[in-house]
């Protein structure tokens, strides 16, 4: 048995490793530690000084492509409306009129135009984008963030390694990784973290004393049944507990923020939150999703657009403008994306439907070559017609950026291998 062990190549060993031990001891092998991109099966180069952390902005109910990264000047009005374009920071980069500040950082940044995919329904185009994987009821997949907790683990292990921000609970956490993977949810980022303090009249003395009291009592339940799920729920609690009595907990607080510096993220949700990102993101925390809300315009669509991309524009200029003064954006990726694009056609309502043959997505910081436009679809915004790139293929290209294994299979409880990209190919012609 030891020879024909030796004779197995790396993915072959771990997954008769995993194999035994899931059959022997009822577990399965999920690698906490970094591994260097590729794997061994499609030999993909080892990706140089990864990334580190990750911000991602996702524009919920999908965000026109035509009136954001894509603009088609030359199209008919009743594809383009009266939308003007500008130029930006980058030599032949030209982006919408409701962008200019974002402009600005073009060199920056790299603009994907060829995103396409068959889901056009929010729900499973939200869940597609998150996770890599089409929704299904018998299994929850892993969020993005997720993945890259779980290869990469916590940087300050005083802090949540995944925090999610006006996203809600129901959106996309840990999946099949469990508890301890889960984001950390923050509803209204302007509040600090909320449930974060013990009631006044009950002193640190007092609180650790009840908490150990409670451990005590419960120590018989884990003695006699060894519950996985309760134990992993005590755990949580006892990092929660850990994370009120820390310093670090003050990186929840925009209220340390100068005035100014909040008024240049925007006195939004969606703004507010992106500072939180950066001041999460400085202290060490992996992964911080933001969502932006009030992309689904199937009616009046300039006018909700233009509301929206004032947001955006404001808040992702001072977010990149934050990171790169303070020595951040290299180590940060910040990815910008949505779930569909809208019809290019503007429909009777002054609006645009669900469209998934074609959107945009935006990505800067992390090694990516600033300045780049990647892909390009026909004159109206229909198809791709030059490097056409599945949502796996983004995915994956957001996972080795970090280095993350694209090959490595990492198995749910029932045994199913699943990797980080679903099998995408990265784009490696977008970093530097």
């Amino acid at each position: 048995m030891h020879s024909t062990i030796q004779k197995l190549d790396d993915p072959g060993r771990r997954e008769f490793m995993s194999g035994v031990a899931k059959t022997f001891l009822g577990v399965s092998l999920f690698p906490g530690a970094a591994f260097a991109a590729g794997g061994n099966d499609r030999k993909l180069p080892v990706r140089k000084n990864p990334a580190k952390k990750i911000i991602y902005l996702y524009m919920s109910g999908g965000m026109s492509h035509l009136d954001t990264f894509d603009p088609k000047p030359d199209a008919a009005s009743e594809y383009r409306g009266n939308l003007g374009v500008i130029k930006t920071s980058a030599d032949g980069v030209r982006i919408s009129e409701y962008l200019p500040r974002i402009a600005r950082h073009m060199d920056k940044g790299a603009i994907i135009n060829s995103l396409h995919s068959r889901t056009g329904a929010h729900a499973q185009a939200r869940y597609l984008m998150r996770t890599n994987y089409d929704k299904r009821g018998t299994i929850k997949h892993p969020h993005m963030g997720a993945w890259l907790l779980k290869y990469q683990d916590r940087i300050n292990k005083q802090l949540p390694g995944f925090v999610s921000i006006n996203s809600g609970s129901r959106s996309a956490g840990a999946g099949f990784f469990g508890a301890n993977f889960e984001p950390l949810v923050v509803g209204n980022p302007g509040a600090g973290l909320q449930n974060s303090k013990h009631f006044s009249w009950v002193d640190d003395d007092t609180f650790i004393r009840r908490r150990n009291l409670a451990v005590d009592l419960d120590r018989s339940f884990h003695e006699n049944y060894g519950d996985k799920e309760a134990g992993v729920y005590t755990a949580m609690y006892d990092e929660a507990a850990t994370l009120m009595r820390s310093s670090d907990l003050n990186a929840f607080n925009l209220e340390d923020e100068k005035e100014d510096v909040r008024a240049q993220y925007g006195e939004h949700s969606f703004g507010q939150g992106c500072l939180l990102a950066r001041r999460l993101t400085e202290s060490g925390v992996r992964s911080v999703e933001v969502q932006l809300n009030g992309w689904d315009t199937h009616q009046e669509n300039f006018q909700r657009v233009q509301q929206n991309t004032a947001i955006l524009d404001q808040a992702l200029a001072a977010l990149l403008d934050d990171l790169s003064a303070r020595g951040l954006l290299e180590e940060t990726l910040v990815v910008l994306t949505t779930e569909f694009g809208r019809t290019p056609k503007i429909n009777q309502n002054k609006g645009r439907d669900h469209y998934p043959r074609a959107f945009s997505a935006f990505l800067a910081g992390g090694g990516i070559k600033g300045g780049t436009i990647y892909g390009k679809t026909d004159e109206n915004g229909m198809d791709p017609v030059e490097n056409p790139i599945t949502i796996a293929d983004f995915n994956a290209t957001v996972a080795y950026g970090f280095g993350l294994p694209l090959d490595q299979r990492l198995f749910s409880p029932t045994a199913r291998p699943f990797t980080v990209a679903n099998r995408g190919t990265p784009v490696m012609e977008l970093f530097s």
